[in-house]
């Protein structure tokens, strides 16, 4: 049976505007200037720098901002002295940076280096090939990633020459042509696995006592020498343990990742630029946005006096009609665009000081140990503002402290009672475990029980699978695997 009614509901939803202010939000520093460098160059109505102080009456008003953004108007019902309003002046000419030019961010030019496959080929330059051979030898250099590594099977790169280079060859030239490919530097490039990779490098240096030894335990026992199982090691070799070490030691010095180190080191530095900076002066905290979120923008004058001459134009012909509409628009963009950076800026500045009044302790101190247990829902209540908006702040923004640049999210933790009762952070607990297993004997690692039964001692009742849980997040190994000879 059909039934028809009529229901009420009242829904919330984010207009364009607020979704591209919570993006811009989002933007640490370099993302946000790449973001305005790319909304001047798309708006002519806008410009960055100081306007001259006797134009500003060609301004437009703050007060006179129509939301309704780029819908499609009629251009008679245009009120040009709204644009045109001389009774105010805009709120872009009474801000102040309170800054000095020192306080600019300095560009570091670097010199663009060779890439690793560059570099590779340039090595292979030297051999004498055939024509078809180096078609080959540079395909393989191509399929090598930045770790040094061949990662696809010998069988899909034939299939690959055939279809892309129509070159048609056999598994054993290919794997002939790899092998002298490995011969590059740095060692162990080209290498298909990782056991392959550290046998590369091996069987290049230079003989040493327990040397082969070293290479029978990677050919031969692979799995016992990454698992760690030194007693079987000993048995099957019938070495001491003296002899063992040595070897394990020289496969301990061998790069895993060859192309690494060239790759990492061609690479632009990336510089971290941070949002804020908090100095101690006179016994309290100063908080300052870097100048570089908050640029000096304004509405292009030119567009104005393009409103002016349609204003003062007696006879208005339909392209000049069109020619305003298209003005408005851009004005209107223009003037939310720089409303949209004022709201960042108190967004940002709101957050990032509630954050330092609740941890004002440790950045008076820098101790860790006066890290105060904070969750995102602490700032939102504090700043009135939703928990997903201090999330945006704090995922990717850096703030300058006496101690360091720190990542703002860094701050964030959860909290767990000790033996007193009191409220600890969860960082407080990881840092004693870090230590703990620094500390430790590396032939007798310490369990995850073993660990667990240290911290109740020290105060921090976990239990056991909380500690494996804080174990991975700071990327440490189970005991089996921290083991050493």
């Amino acid at each position: 049976m059909l039934k028809q009614s009529l229901n009420f509901k009242l829904t919330q939803k984010l207009s364009p505007q607020q979704i591209q202010l919570m993006k811009m939000i989002q933007l640490p520093t370099q993302a946000f200037e790449q973001r305005l460098k790319q909304e001047l160059e798309e708006n002519p109505a806008l410009e960055s720098g100081k306007d001259n102080e006797d134009e500003y009456e060609n301004s437009l008003s703050d007060d006179e901002y129509d939301t309704t953004g780029n819908e499609n108007i009629d251009t008679e019902d245009i009120n040009i002295d709204e644009y045109l309003s001389d009774d105010e002046i805009p709120n872009y000419k009474t801000q102040a940076n309170n800054y000095s030019a020192d306080d600019e961010e300095k560009h570091i030019p670097y010199a663009s280096g060779t890439s690793f496959t560059q570099h590779l080929k340039t090595q292979i330059n030297t051999y004498s090939f055939s024509e078809e051979e180096e078609i080959i030898t540079n395909f393989l250099i191509g399929s090598i990633d930045d770790s040094g590594y061949i990662r696809r099977d010998l069988v899909d790169i034939l299939d690959d020459l055939a279809f892309t280079q129509n070159i048609f060859t056999t598994q054993e030239k290919l794997e002939y042509l790899l092998k002298i490919v490995q011969q590059l530097d740095p060692a162990g490039v080209g290498a298909r696995n990782l056991k392959e990779c550290l046998l590369i490098q091996l069987k290049r240096k230079k003989e040493k006592p327990n040397r082969t030894l070293a290479i029978n335990i990677l050919e031969y026992s692979f799995d016992h020498f990454v698992k760690k199982h030194y007693t079987r090691l000993l048995q099957k070799f019938h070495v001491s343990k003296d002899e063992l070490k040595e070897a394990i030691q020289q496969i301990e010095k061998l790069n895993p990742k060859p192309g690494g180190s060239f790759v990492g080191n061609n690479k632009i530095a990336e510089q971290i630029i941070p949002d804020f900076t908090i100095r101690i002066i006179e016994g309290e905290l100063e908080l300052s946005l870097n100048s570089r979120n908050a640029p000096e923008l304004h509405i292009s004058n030119e567009y104005n006096n393009l409103l002016k001459g349609y204003k003062e134009s007696k006879h208005k012909s339909k392209s000049q009609k069109e020619a305003v509409q298209f003005i408005k628009q851009k004005l209107d963009a223009a003037k939310w665009f720089i409303d949209a950076i004022k709201q960042r800026q108190q967004t940002l500045f709101l957050n990032m000081n509630a954050i330092l009044k609740y941890q004002k302790e440790y950045f008076l101190t820098g101790d860790e140990q006066k890290l105060k247990p904070m969750i995102l829902k602490d700032i939102a209540d504090i700043v009135n503002m939703d928990v997903s908006t201090v999330s945006r702040v704090a995922n990717s923004k850096y703030v300058s402290t006496p101690y360091g640049t720190k990542l703002i999210k860094e701050f964030f933790s959860e909290s767990m009672k000790n033996d007193q009762g009191v409220d600890v952070s969860t960082r407080e607990i990881k840092n004693i475990l870090e230590i703990v297993i620094n500390e430790e004997n590396k032939k007798k690692p310490l369990t995850d029980d073993k660990l667990a039964e240290i911290l109740k001692e020290k105060g921090y009742p976990i239990a056991r699978r909380t500690i494996a849980k804080y174990r991975e997040q700071l990327e440490i190994s189970v005991a089996r695997l921290r083991k050493e000879i």
